[in-house]
């Protein structure tokens, strides 16, 4: 199976970036997201600066950062769904529930490591392309990085009650759910929906492993 971590568009310093912004995101209210991402991104970022764990390496302390600030806003089985694409109807409630945890954990492990990286990193918000009543909007920004080309990472939201929830992460155009689509369906090929539930396990415990 192809490694389940290799995203050769995603970047560690642009994921890193992704993440933060998506710490942003809390509270949001309808209708307009981005500016709300706006008013806490200075907060979020100065705790990032601040955090000599964090700054030192520690995706131990990432990882915790990451999952209490950046995950309650995704949908994490709208995601597992897109990216299992239409083998997911096959999937037992079980066999999703399972699915799910381990997309999970393998996005806070894979992820966690980005956010150690942070350094000059700087988001720039273009305008929301949205009306009042819209339930699924595009929050749109643009990563700058000393020395590099600038990278677009485009957040696909849904509203969700009173809430928003991210349920894709489009980079330089590359959509987060449909890069692991192809990996995840080649595994449901050859060992079923349990082959892809034993892979993402073991990738998680070899990621677990590493970060000890």
């Amino acid at each position: 199976m192809r490694d389940l971590s290799e995203m050769k568009m995603f970047g560690r310093n642009t994921l890193m970036a992704g993440l933060i912004c998506l710490a942003s995101m809390t509270a949001w209210a309808a209708p307009s997201p981005d500016a709300l991402v706006r008013t806490v991104m200075d907060e979020v970022l100065e705790i990032v600066r601040s955090d000599e764990a964090i700054q030192s390496g520690d995706a131990s302390r990432a990882a915790g950062l990451v999952d209490e600030k950046v995950l309650p806003h995704f949908d994490f089985r709208v995601m597992t769904s897109l990216a299992v694409g239409r083998d997911w109807r096959q999937a037992t409630p079980a066999q999703r529930d399972r699915l799910v945890e381990a997309f999970r954990t393998l996005l806070v492990r894979t992820y966690s490591n980005a956010l150690t990286q942070y350094r000059d990193q700087h988001i720039d918000f273009k305008p929301l392309r949205a009306k009042p009543n819209d339930t699924d909007v595009t929050v749109r920004t643009e990563v700058r990085q000393p020395g590099a080309k600038p990278i677009e990472i485009d957040y696909a939201l849904e509203k969700q009650g009173d809430h928003w929830k991210v349920y894709d992460v489009v980079v330089a155009g590359v959509s987060l759910v449909t890069n692991y689509r192809s990996s995840f369906g080649s595994e449901i090929r050859s060992s079923g929906i349990d082959g892809l539930i034993k892979a993402l396990e073991a990738k998680n415990a070899g990621l677990a492993g590493n970060a000890k």
